[in-house]
């Protein structure tokens, strides 16, 4: 499938409000941070999101005001390092789990402490 790009899309589209797993960009115009924050977090999914900047405060500030499990500065919202938790916000997964790196084992792994005097 060929890379789509739509411009001018608005928050409330189908195309903006859906989690598309494809070579689809939706551009939407928006004229402050506050506001792109808005329209990033207003939809239903949170597995992944990111934003482009010089500034380093606002990284910061996204990072922290996104509602995504996976948060990028400067870079593509795909691709991942194995060794990391991996998993969504909202209707991107249940919240509780992060199936992969230390998270995942540690998830799945029962922890007994033994203490031994020999």
């Amino acid at each position: 499938m060929e890379p789509a790009v739509f411009s001018d899309v608005e928050p409330e589209m189908r195309i903006a409000q859906e989690e598309i797993f494809g070579p689809v960009l939706s551009v939407i115009p928006v004229s402050s941070y506050e506001e792109a924050v808005e329209v990033a977090n207003g939809v239903p999914y949170g597995l992944s999101a990111s934003i482009v900047t010089e500034d380093l405060s606002e990284a910061h500030s996204f990072v922290a005001d996104a509602d995504s499990g996976v948060v990028k500065v400067n870079e593509k919202t795909t691709g991942l390092e194995l060794h990391v938790p991996f998993g969504g916000m909202k209707d991107s997964s249940s919240e509780t789990y992060r199936e992969q790196g230390d998270a995942g084992l540690d998830f799945y792994t029962i922890s007994k402490t033994v203490y031994l005097n020999y």
